[in-house]
């Protein structure tokens, strides 16, 4: 045995698996950065239909190329209790049918006539995106660059995987030691391996296709080290959720529950088909008999089968699998989030593995804290005019948790910009450090409100009517200007930003007329004096959180700009 030769073999499998582990997450990132809008809607779509969930993970994973990306965002929205184990659990289904597209493609791939491959003819897409990438400015067609820059560098890892199984293949030792390996339990323990070692079942399942096509394995051994590569591919999800809360640890178990149903599954059956056959069928021998001369499609179609199969006989016992992973995993005697009383509502940790949907997640947080932030000008409204005090500790509570979600959303905006992501992404992080602060010191002005009820408390006085008028239309013109901010902050929509800067037109007019009529009524004795000062600092106060607002809004000009 010539170890130049081996040592020029191993070197070109690892090459090619490095080039194809690269592929991949080029690919499924610039794909998730194209979709990612639509599977956050989708996955706000799951209800409570199974079916509508398997679709869902389905079409996820197909879209971005990544049922590990596709499991950690379902882990990160359990975890912070957007989606139940149910919804859950069948999104991963549906994920793992979504996954074996990539096999489907490698598959097509290995097809060659006496011309030319269609290995060579799909990497050929390399050398095509990676020219629109250089040349365009446009971020869309950077996108589409970068999704066929990752799909082409997907066959040239490929090809390189496949010279170094054909050189393998020519080696009568290795032959013969691969030979050997015929247990299938065996097999799935390896393939298991493997997997977690790479952490892609992908690269896991494609290899295992070009092995059996070179010859080097049997179409059974093949189908055995993909049925563990399915196991193995659970290592991303418990890593995932065995750093999180306690739903999100049950739902890397499902997922490994589900993986292992479905092995054990077939493994009974293949063990039945050898029984009653006398060691005659086999899987292999039944999907040479289907699809006959193409061992990459009868691998790949294999993956398929599996998957959707295992999906069918799973979605009866959906329930059964969470209360066996709630039964595993049972529920802290101490609630998780009692050390701390606030918390981020829509991102977790596990988010910073998928960036653009942790984007769009965090631009959620952003709306839920200026939710936040006006109900507390609300309140202090409410508590200067009535002085009266009973929603005081909630005011108070809330106040703190503005400040606490001021620190994370920053801290968490920086530990993202650090990501992959695009010119749009990007600028959206930039935007969200002030958009926070601003609606950081909303909440500090609603306390100077509050400040002022203290004031007229302690020395028994109120406003008069007539500035209570005024306020209340102080107050509505901020509620109608906040309605039109979070629609053009929601939708980039400059037609609401437009409105809402007439509406803050209409706040400083007001806030000279408060002052002016303040001063007349003084004159008139209308008003005491001694409440001149908490008047006119409330009417500046209520000004300034307008401006606070619109600064708001205007972070969507630039944003708007990269959008179109």
């Amino acid at each position: 045995m010539d170890l130049t030769i081996i040592l020029v073999a191993v070197l070109t499998l690892i090459a090619g698996i490095g080039v194809f582990l690269v592929a991949c997450q080029m690919m499924s990132s610039n794909l998730e950065s194209a979709s990612s809008k639509r599977l956050k809607q989708l996955f706000s779509k799951t209800g409570g239909s199974k079916w509508l969930g398997v679709g869902i993970g389905t079409l996820g994973t197909a879209a971005i190329q990544s049922s590990g990306a596709v499991t950690v965002m379902v882990i990160g929205f359990v975890n912070v209790g957007i989606m139940s184990l149910s919804q859950a659990a069948t999104i991963i289904y549906g994920a793992n049918i979504g996954t074996t597209v990539t096999a489907q493609l490698v598959a097509l791939g290995m097809f060659s006539s006496n011309a030319i491959s269609t290995t060579l003819i799909f990497a050929a897409f390399a050398g095509i995106g990676a020219f629109i990438m250089l040349f365009t400015k446009s971020n869309m067609w950077k996108q589409i660059g970068g999704i066929m820059t990752g799909f082409g560098m997907l066959f040239v890892g490929l090809g390189m995987m496949s010279n170094a199984m054909e050189d393998f293949a020519a080696m009568e030792q290795v032959r013969l030691f691969l030979a050997k390996i015929s247990n299938p339990i065996l097999l799935v323990v390896v393939g298991a391996l493997l997997t977690a070692i790479i952490q892609s079942s992908s690269v896991m399942t494609s290899v295992a296709i070009t092995m059996v096509v070179t010859g080097l394995i049997t179409l059974d051994q093949g189908i055995y080290l993909t049925m563990g590569s399915n196991i193995g591919s659970c290592v991303v999800a418990i890593l995932a959720g065995w750093t999180s809360g306690t739903n999100a640890k049950r739902t890397a178990l499902i997922h490994l529950l589900f993986n292992t149903m479905g092995v054990l599954l077939f493994l009974l059956i293949a063990l039945g088909l050898w029984g009653l056959s006398s060691g005659n069928w086999s899987f292999g021998v039944l999907f040479d008999k289907f699809f006959p001369h193409a061992p990459q499609i009868q691998l790949a179609m294999f993956h398929t089968i599996f998957n959707t199969c295992t999906m069918l006989v799973a979605m009866p016992l959906t329930d059964k699998l969470v209360n066996i992973a709630c039964k595993i995993i049972p529920t802290k005697e101490t609630n998780e989030k009692e050390n701390s009383p606030y918390h981020l509502y829509f991102l977790d940790e596990q988010m910073l593995r998928t960036p653009v949907v942790a984007v769009r997640q965090l631009k959620a947080e952003v709306e839920n804290m200026s939710k936040l932030a006006i109900e507390n000008f609300r309140r202090s409204i409410y508590i200067v005019k009535t002085l009266d005090y009973s929603d005081i500790n909630t005011f108070r509570e809330t106040e703190k948790e503005l400040n606490f979600l001021n620190r994370e959303l920053v801290k968490y905006a920086v530990r993202l910009s650090d990501s992959y992501l695009n010119r749009f992404d990007h600028q959206y992080l930039v935007s969200t450090i002030r958009t926070v602060s601003d609606l950081e010191r909303i909440g500090d002005y609603a306390e100077n409100i509050v400040e002022y009820a203290d004031s007229l408390k302690q020395q028994n006085l109120q406003f008069s009517q007539y500035a209570l008028s005024e306020i209340d239309q102080m107050e509505q013109l901020i509620n109608d200007l906040y309605d039109q901010i979070l629609l053009a902050y929601h939708k980039l929509d400059l037609a609401a930003l437009g409105r809402a800067n007439q509406i803050e037109d209409e706040i400083d007019r007001l806030t000279d007329e408060m002052e002016h009529n303040h001063i007349q009524r003084l004159a008139l004795n209308i008003c005491s004096p001694q409440v001149g000062t908490e008047y006119i600092s409330l009417a500046q106060n209520s000004e300034r959180i307008a401006d606070h607002l619109i600064n708001m809004g205007k972070t969507i000009k630039e944003l708007k700009a990269i959008n179109d």
